[in-house]
């Protein structure tokens, strides 16, 4: 059996106390809360998270760090609303995710980015933004091509980009991509996995700066799980999955 299997999580909040004057705007209501949540693969198995607790605001940049194993996966499937909680709530604006339609969570309320980035290779960029846009099923006040040149700019790509296929751009150009497709249908919150895991530096800082656009200007609650020092820096707040040796 790996190591990891034989541990249990605690978790450590660090604040960077980035973002003062935000976050006193923020209401004392977060947009999600993890209340108590646990989480085992099978019916009295081990449990992979174990009583977690922890809330997310919008307006800030949120950092989920730890070990391989810690459970920072199980954790983003239960925030995208993938998976249930064993024991505990998951609450998005107070209610539980669990007696909600998940779906429309999923389509509407929800950003995700893909460590992998999940795009259609064979589809231009625009093909891809607006495939997600049909998904939600949101009526859009504006064209969707219009929609897509804004969020060309907003993720710093020109515009003239939206008919290059996804295979011609490189891997920080599909990132960004990826991050135009999640805020196509201008979700409350935004979930990156491993966003810069195989950018250089320099994309990787502007990466982290449209993030921090994103919850700073916009008042989106971003939230990414990384293994960078760098990107947990840059974040308003880091919250730590620690794994210990379960006692005998």
């Amino acid at each position: 059996m790996a190591k990891t299997d034989e541990t249990r999580l605690d978790q450590t909040t660090v604040s960077t106390d980035k973002t003062t004057n935000t976050a006193s705007q923020q209401s004392d209501m977060p947009v999600l809360r993890l209340d108590d949540v646990s989480y085992s693969y099978t019916k009295g198995g081990k449990r992979v998270l174990k009583n977690i607790s922890h809330d997310f605001q919008s307006g800030s940049v949120h950092a989920i760090t730890g070990p391989s194993g810690a459970g920072k996966t199980t954790m983003l499937s239960l925030i995208s609303g993938l998976a249930n909680p064993t024991e505990g709530k998951v609450l998005y604006n107070g209610n539980d995710l669990s007696k909600q339609d998940r779906y429309r969570y999923r389509s509407h309320d929800i950003g995700v980015i893909f460590q992998g980035f999940n795009l259609l290779p064979n589809l231009t960029v625009a093909e891809n933004i607006i495939l997600s846009m049909d998904a939600s099923g949101k009526t859009f006040d504006r064209s969707k091509k219009e929609i897509v040149n804004d969020l060309l700019v907003q993720v710093h790509l020109p515009q003239e980009y939206a008919n290059e296929r996804i295979l011609h751009l490189s891997g920080g150009e599909q990132q960004r991509v990826a991050i135009a497709r999640a805020l196509s249908h201008d979700p409350a919150i935004i979930v990156a996995d491993e966003p810069t895991g195989n950018l250089d530096l320099a994309t990787q800082d502007d990466i982290m700066g449209i993030f921090q656009a994103l919850a700073h200007d916009e008042q989106h609650c971003v939230i990414i799980v990384t293994h960078s020092p760098e990107v947990a820096k840059a974040s308003d707040e880091v919250f730590e999955l620690a794994p210990t040796k379960r006692r005998r």
